[in-house]
């Protein structure tokens, strides 16, 4: 084993839940019931595969991008006075891969700027070699092409890198990607098909860090 893949949102950052307020929040706005069966669906996925979703709920006509924005706006704002909130275990593990001899890379379905923003802002650019973005590949999780993209990048075959996932979308896509894939579960408790896909599924990055200090490579 040679790298770790980290997904961002639900993993780095406990974001996932402050998403799923916005969306809620502009879903009451504008009258739209089911929105939070809806969300479930479109975790780790890309914009343009969850407009796809979105829009066969509520129809072809609906405003795709006025809600996103919309959303974003209310993200931002939560952001803005709440700062951003990062997993417990994640400075730690981070700190630790530095030197381990693992190469570090992040494969995110948000859009660059946003996590260029994240990375920034809790100061964990310096910690990822490669970062690769929902918006770098048309179609993202479950489809393995990012985690491909990530390994290609940081010049290892997918099955010697980790792939740390909290939703079902991003477990299938490392797992299609063909990786060594570590579940995390943050808002989607793992059914059979997790248990399935998933090498482990551990309760935080604690618990990863403790994995892979069994498995350091030499």
């Amino acid at each position: 084993m040679k790298a770790v893949v980290f997904d961002m949102d639900g993993v780095l950052f406990d974001t996932e839940i402050v998403c799923m307020k916005a969306w809620m929040a502009v879903a009451e706005r504008r009258g739209l019931s089911g929105m939070e069966e809806i969300f479930n669906q479109v975790i780790g996925l890309n914009a343009n595969d969850s407009r796809l979703i979105v829009l066969k709920a509520y129809g072809e006509d609906f405003d795709y991008p006025g809600f996103r924005q919309e959303a974003a706006e209310f993200f931002q704002k939560d952001i803005r006075e709440n700062g951003l909130p990062v997993k417990p275990g994640v400075p730690e593990i981070l700190e630790w891969l530095k030197g381990s001899g693992y190469k570090v890379g992040l494969a995110s379905s948000t859009r660059s700027e946003s996590v260029l923003s994240h990375l920034k802002q809790a100061e964990m650019e310096d910690y990822f070699s490669v970062v690769v973005t929902g918006d770098m590949i048309e179609h993202s999780k479950p489809r393995p092409d990012i985690y491909l993209l990530a390994c290609s990048r940081l010049g290892v075959e997918p099955e010697q890198a980790y792939a740390i996932e909290d939703s079902p979308n991003g477990v299938r896509s490392a797992h299609a990607a063909g990786m060594w894939t570590i579940m995390v579960p943050d808002m989607i408790a793992p059914d059979e098909e997790m248990r399935r896909l998933s090498r482990v599924i551990l309760k935080d990055m604690t618990e990863v860090m403790a994995y892979l200090l069994q498995k350091k490579p030499d």
